[in-house]
């Protein structure tokens, strides 16, 4: 069955090294319309088709995604989707019946939490954390799948985050597969504005460097809480790296970090996240870090973190008014327009 050749193509590991749960279960489809209660409840959309809640008879809580009628010529594409970092129950694949079943992340996205203000702001630890499960997630795709994968559409709302606050890569539509030996692909544009490398879009030229570019939006997303593409006061579309270098010029810091971000944190390990950041934005896409330097980095900020916590305990705040910085000096002029 297509599904089986394309787990068997997949080693089975999750990101960070942890086993996968899976018991290869196929469900009719008779099941998943049970299991979903006749599709009732549609939790998301991604690249090539439609995921539900659902109910397996145990009670556990699962996600159900079903690839559209009209997308079936993806269908090996997207039975790959998700087998190596949403813990996978199962899958069907009756007549034009094709889907995945998953954990269900009860916490829906990243895009979410950051934009919704009547839930609580999430902590700069929890920031960080989120960054490094989801740059681990990008770092097995680019060197622990053989062959490569590049995602081609990293953005906050393909991290889903669980009740612990764990982030997990998600929505493969757009993946592309490397053969070894390849340094780029020359493939038709796709991807979310405001995410989107500058070099690919102009260039067709897709590499592992272009999820790279694509991450870096991420993380200024969680250091900043903005979208990635903003409305300014003279209704003009702002990039947010457009929005961030002034303020990166001055080492205004104060202004860059989300102002509802809660608690104590270390100005120090925010600085080196900025920093890491804006090494991922470059336009040229070989002045960019690989994802296996961004997770040192990141991990670096996080222990950074912790242990300021540590010492200073969860009440206090300390700020620098000033920096000394070097920022890098970034062209914005080939960065795509915001439509």
């Amino acid at each position: 069955m297509m599904v089986l050749v394309a787990a068997k193509q997949l080693p089975r590991t999750r990101q960070g090294g942890r086993p996968l749960k899976s018991d290869n279960r196929q469900f009719t489809y008779s099941e998943v319309v049970s299991i979903t209660n006749n599709f009732q409840n549609i939790v998301g959309k991604g690249g090539f088709g439609t995921v539900y809640h659902g109910c397996l008879s145990d009670g556990m809580q699962v996600a159900v995604k079903m690839l559209s009628p009209s997308s079936t010529d993806g269908s090996t594409q997207f039975l790959t989707e998700n087998l190596n970092f949403l813990c996978y129950v199962g899958y069907c694949n009756e007549g034009t019946n094709f889907g995945i079943i998953y954990e269900y992340m009860a916490y829906g996205n990243l895009a979410e939490h950051l934009s919704d203000k009547t839930r609580d702001a999430l902590s700069w630890k929890e920031r960080l954390q989120i960054a490094v499960d989801a740059a681990q997630g990008l770092k097995y795709l680019h060197h622990g799948c053989k062959p490569p994968i590049i995602h081609r559409d990293v953005k906050t709302a393909n991290i889903l985050v669980n009740e612990k606050l764990q982030a997990k890569i998600a929505d493969f539509g757009f993946s592309k597969f490397f053969t070894e030996g390849q340094s780029h692909l020359s493939t038709a544009i796709v991807g979310t504005m405001g995410y989107l490398d500058p070099e690919y879009y102009t260039s067709n030229r897709l590499t592992e460097r272009s999820d790279v570019y694509s991450f870096g939006i991420v993380l200024l997303e969680l250091i900043t809480g903005k979208r990635a593409i903003t409305k300014s006061h003279n209704k003009d579309n702002t990039n947010i790296v457009d929005w961030v270098s002034p303020l990166l010029a001055r080492g205004d810091i104060r202004n860059i970090i989300d102002p509802r971000m809660p608690g104590n944190f270390d100005t120090n390990s925010v600085w080196k996240a900025i920093e890491t950041a804006i090494a991922c934005v470059p336009l040229i896409s070989i002045q960019r870090p690989s994802m296996s330097h961004v997770v040192i980095e990141l991990k670096e900020c996080l222990e950074i973190e912790k242990a300021y916590e540590q010492d200073c305990g969860p009440m206090t705040k300390s700020f620098n008014d000033t920096f000394e910085v070097n920022p890098l000096g970034l062209e914005m002029d080939m960065v795509p327009q915001a439509r």
